[in-house]
């Protein structure tokens, strides 16, 4: 049976707490942006979102894409079938980047986007 080796002594961490590391060796973490109290989470923002957007558009959204924080509030792509075909996968469908302010309100819409429901993504 061979011997344990003897514990070696750990080498400091070449970042110091005071350069963006924190003493337990943890990198520093990104605060996400703060948020009045009154402000909607993302679920919330979500579907405002869709719901303000059908109501502009007369049609009810697919699905909500992405979403993400802003300075502002909240930036979505909200999915929406624009024209209804058979086969299903022949639908015209548009993906529209909606921003909302931080009570979730409506500020902007835009199309970038319209294609059919079978297309598929390809590397440009």
């Amino acid at each position: 049976m061979a011997a344990a080796e003897p514990a070696r002594p750990r080498r400091a961490s070449s970042r110091a707490a005071g350069e963006g590391g924190r003493q337990d060796g943890q990198p520093a973490r990104r605060a996400a942006p703060r948020r009045r109290s009154g402000a909607p989470d993302a679920g919330a923002a979500m579907r405002a979102a869709a719901g303000q957007l059908a109501e502009l558009l007369g049609r009810r959204p697919d699905s909500v894409s992405a979403l993400k924080p802003t300075e502002d509030g909240w930036e979505a792509q909200v999915e929406v079938v624009e024209l209804e075909r058979i086969p299903d996968t022949t639908s015209v469908m548009a993906s529209y980047r909606v921003a909302l302010d931080e009570e979730g309100g409506l500020i902007s819409y835009e199309r970038t986007r319209r294609y059919t429901r079978g297309m598929i993504d390809r590397p440009s």
